[in-house]
C-alpha cells in the first residue's frame, strides 16, 4: 500500500504529524502500509504554519499512484483551493485510491478537487458554516466522519483520532490497539473552562456523546 499525506505552505503541523505518527506506527507494529509518503507540489522544504519545516519524500510529478491520501488543513488551504496544480493532482490520484481523507480545513481542498460533493463531512469548528455554505456537502459536527471511502475530521488534534479509527476499520481492533498502546494515546475526556458554552463550539463538545459518524 502507498499512503500519501499531502503538505503545502502554511499547513497546520499537528493536522499531519498526528496522523503520520499513527500511520507509521501501524506500519512498524501491525502490518500497515509499506510506503508512507509526505507529498508536496515540489520536492523542497515546506514551511508549516507554526514554523516547522518539512522535507517531502516525493513531489506531485514523481509521486506513485496512492492507495490512500490525506489532505491536512491550516491557513494554507485558503490558497490551495485555488491552486490548479494541487486540485488536478488530487483529482488525478482519486480514481486509484481506496480512501480519501481530510483533516480540519483540508476538506475544502478535497471539495475544490471535486471529491467531497454529495458527501457527509466535517471540518474545524470555526469553518463549519463555511463548509455548509458550499451547498453540496452534508455537514455534521462530529470528531470525525466516514462516508463510504471518504473520511473527514474536525480540527487539528482530531486527525489523530481519525487515523486510529481508520486503522481499526481497515486492519481490525487489535491492530489499532497495538498502535494506541505503543503511542500511549488515551486522551482524557475533559473539557476545560467555558469551552462548552462557546456559541460556536461544535455539537459534540456541547453535548457529550458519540464523536464519530459512519455512513
Amino acid at each position: 500500500m502507498n499512503f500519501g499525506i499531502i503538505v503545502f505552505p502554511d499547513v497546520e503541523e499537528l493536522d499531519f504529524v498526528g496522523p503520520w505518527e499513527m500511520l507509521t506506527m501501524w506500519s512498524k507494529l501491525a502490518g500497515g502500509p509499506e510506503h508512507c509518503l509526505i507529498v508536496a507540489e515540489k520536492r523542497e522544504p515546506v514551511a508549516c504554519a507554526k514554523g516547522l519545516s518539512i522535507n517531502p519524500h516525493v513531489s506531485f510529478s514523481d509521486c506513485p499512484q496512492l492507495d490512500c491520501l490525506l489532505v491536512p488543513g491550516g491557513m494554507g488551504t485558503r490558497r490551495e483551493v485555488d491552486n490548479v496544480v494541487m486540485t488536478r493532482f488530487l483529482a488525478d490520484q482519486a480514481p486509484g485510491c481506496t480512501t480519501l481523507m481530510s483533516v480540519c480545513t483540508g476538506a475544502f481542498v478535497l471539495h475544490a478537487a471535486g471529491l467531497l460533493s454529495g458527501k457527509t463531512a466535517t471540518t474545524h469548528w470555526g469553518s463549519l458554516d463555511r463548509l455548509r455554505a458550499l451547498g453540496d456537502v452534508n455537514v455534521v459536527e462530529q470528531r470525525f466522519v466516514q462516508d463510504g471511502n471518504v473520511w473527514t475530521s474536525a480540527g487539528v488534534s482530531a486527525g489523530t483520532d481519525l487515523m486510529l479509527a481508520y486503522i481499526a476499520h481497515t486492519a481490525g481492533e487489535e491492530a489499532a490497539a497495538k498502535v494506541q498502546l505503543q503511542a500511549e494515546y488515551y486522551p482524557a475526556d475533559t473539557v476545560y473552562g467555558s469551552t462548552a458554552s462557546h456559541e460556536r463550539a461544535p455539537a459534540y463538545v456541547k453535548r457529550p456523546g458519540p464523536r464519530f459518524q459512519a455512513k
